[in-house]
């Protein structure tokens, strides 16, 4: 199998995990925790993780320049990525987070051609353009959108949340060529507990382990495990073949594959607008994954 293939299958596997993700952090908060506690135990268990890996499957060292992108990276892609997230869906809801993530591969497309010349094709952009109307139709159709009150503030961080999402796949990209995946996780999640300390330290003190039900400890064994250390290491492992706009594109699949597991167990039905919605968005995988031309670079935005 063609490492490309296997970059798609590990970014379907992501969207999966990621999909799940979403009702599963919202079930923990706030009843059972806090945004910030649930960040603590996440960014803890994470970097324990990532770090006992490494050291027992890869001892690699990395070059002392390069762990200040590392700390960037860690600072942007764990601790303001994820807090801003917890924090604006702990005040917004996953319908509206759905919704602004439309947002998350026209972000990465920009920000890559700024950062590290990632040409922007006029099929790259109309695959972006399709693909987001198939998810607005997904998200919007028969549904309610609120963007006042908390709402509001909570979409406004999920919106910064994707903005750091996007800088860290972008700024990360270089880095992967050049070290294993393990290896540059080992050190961002690091940083980005590191970051994210000073913050949410107090929060878990007052954290009642006791209290927690069996049920909540899966969903946080889920998120520390699969939603951190298993799809952050796909995703990097993605990025080794693939562009960033490619890898953000993905975010695309998330409401189709809720979509289809609704239908799956009986939870929904399959409409008109729901086919549309996708065509819309395979048709946008298409273009985006597509090999550029000649015509096509010359053509460039």
């Amino acid at each position: 199998m063609k490492n490309t293939h296997k970059a798609h299958l590990a970014l379907l596997a992501t969207t999966l995990i990621f999909g799940f993700a979403y009702n599963i952090v919202k079930g923990l908060m706030p009843e059972i925790l806090s945004p910030m506690q649930l960040i603590f135990l996440r960014l803890l268990g994470g970097a324990f993780i990532f770090w006992l890996f490494q050291r027992l499957f890869v001892p690699e060292k990395v070059e002392r320049k390069d762990l200040i992108m590392l700390a960037v990276c860690g600072m942007f892609g764990f601790a303001l990525n994820q807090a801003l997230f917890y924090e604006g869906l702990n005040l917004s809801t996953p319908v509206d987070a759905s919704l602004i993530h439309v947002l998350n591969p026209i972000l990465v497309m920009i920000f890559a051609s700024l950062l590290i010349g990632e040409k922007i094709t006029w099929k790259k952009a109309g695959g972006i353009a399709l693909g987001a109307s198939g998810v607005l139709i997904l998200v919007l159709y028969g549904r309610h959108i609120s963007f006042n009150g908390e709402h509001a503030l909570g979409n406004i961080l999920i919106f910064l949340n994707l903005v750091f999402y996007a800088l860290y796949l972008v700024l990360i990209k270089p880095l992967i060529g050049k070290y294993h995946t393990t290896t540059i996780l080992k050190w961002v999640s690091f940083f980005g507990f590191i970051f994210i300390f000073p913050f949410s330290i107090k929060p878990a003190l007052e954290i009642n382990f006791s209290a927690i039900p069996v049920g909540a400890w899966l969903g946080i064994i889920y998120i520390i495990v699969l939603n951190t250390f298993l799809a952050y290491l796909l995703i990097n492992f993605a990025l080794k073949s693939l562009t960033t706009t490619v890898v953000s594109y993905y975010s695309y699949l998330q409401p189709f594959i809720a979509g289809v597991m609704s239908v799956t167990i009986g939870q929904g039905t399959i409409t008109g607008p729901k086919i549309v919605a996708a065509l819309l968005i395979f048709s946008g995988v298409y273009l985006v994954n597509r090999k550029p031309s000649n015509n096509d670079n010359k053509a460039a935005l």
